[in-house]
């Protein structure tokens, strides 16, 4: 239903601009004026997306590269506003797991837990510093593509289900507790997610649940890593794109930032409750509805 909606009013912003300045703005705006405004909509549109979609295993990359054509929308060139603005939804972790990262700072002289936990994070976080890095280029030149978004979505989803459905001994209940070699495990499984569409979180979660971690813990593993690797992928993106930034697209980014904090605050929470009451394959039947609508889409244009 939600996934229903979003492409929804995507396509209904696409092909109906018109009205959507008219009911907005009226018709004595200029042009110019109103397309401005309606491109800071639409950035506040997509903030949304980010916030609800950052914590789910369903790629909120993917679906701001969806939405983002489908809408027409007019941002930073090199995807850039689709990277920075999930800063804006990590920093939300950041704020709801403030105590247990203020935590693990004080502890880390003293708690060997701390320091488990941090080489943990430390662990998981390197491939996608490397393997990044590497294939920075052809990440950004060759899969930012809505067809390999569709694709991956419908993948993914089907790899979700047949992961759920193994019978899983889990042997560790909080991050803390992973041993360091499934750490760097489930480290190679996050950039499986430098394809758009695969989903981050998706990765690292089921990728958490196939070395013995608890749903809950997959979970909160999955956010906190995302905090250094959303840290770092906003920082190269922005070192190798701080040229092209103008004030529109500083200010675009900006409300997609701020639109994505607040709704991340929001959903963070209730992501973890939903998942542990209901699992994944609710998000693996989304996925594969989703990808195949936009398939559909992308092959009668």
């Amino acid at each position: 239903m939600g996934g229903a909606l979003l492409l929804s009013l995507a396509i209904w912003c696409r092909l109906c601009p018109d009205v959507l300045n008219y009911a907005a703005f009226g018709c004595s705006k200029s042009v110019r004026g109103t397309m401005d405004i309606l491109n800071y909509l639409q950035a506040a549109f997509l903030g949304l997306v980010e916030g609800i979609t950052e914590f789910l295993p369903v790629s909120s990359t993917g679906h701001l590269i969806l939405l983002v054509d489908l809408l027409g929308f007019q941002g930073p060139p090199g995807a850039l506003f689709e990277i920075v603005i999930q800063l804006g939804a990590i920093l939300a972790v950041v704020w709801v797991y403030r105590t247990k990262i203020m935590s693990v700072f004080v502890g880390l002289p003293t708690e060997s837990s701390a320091r488990r936990f941090t080489l943990n994070i430390f662990l998981a976080f390197l491939p996608a510093v490397v393997i990044g890095a590497l294939s920075y280029d052809l990440i950004k030149s060759v899969l930012f593509s809505p067809w390999v978004v569709s694709t991956m979505l419908i993948v993914g989803g089907i790899a979700i289900i047949i992961i759920e459905k193994l019978q899983r001994q889990e042997h560790y209940h909080l991050p803390e507790e992973i041993p360091p070699i499934k750490a760097l495990a489930i480290g190679l499984f996050q950039c499986t997610a430098m394809i758009p569409g695969v989903s981050r979180s998706g990765a690292t979660i089921m990728g958490a649940l196939l070395v013995g971690v608890e749903r809950r813990a997959a979970a909160e593993f999955s956010f906190l890593l995302a905090i250094p690797t959303i840290l770092a992928a906003t920082a190269y993106d922005l070192y190798r794109n701080y040229e092209s930034l103008t004030t529109d697209s500083i200010m675009l980014i900006a409300v997609g930032f701020i639109t994505a904090f607040i709704v991340a605050m929001l959903v963070v929470r209730g992501v973890l409750v939903f998942i542990s009451r209901h699992g994944y394959v609710p998000f693996a039947i989304y996925r594969i509805i989703v990808g195949t609508i936009m398939l559909a889409i992308l092959f009668l244009r």
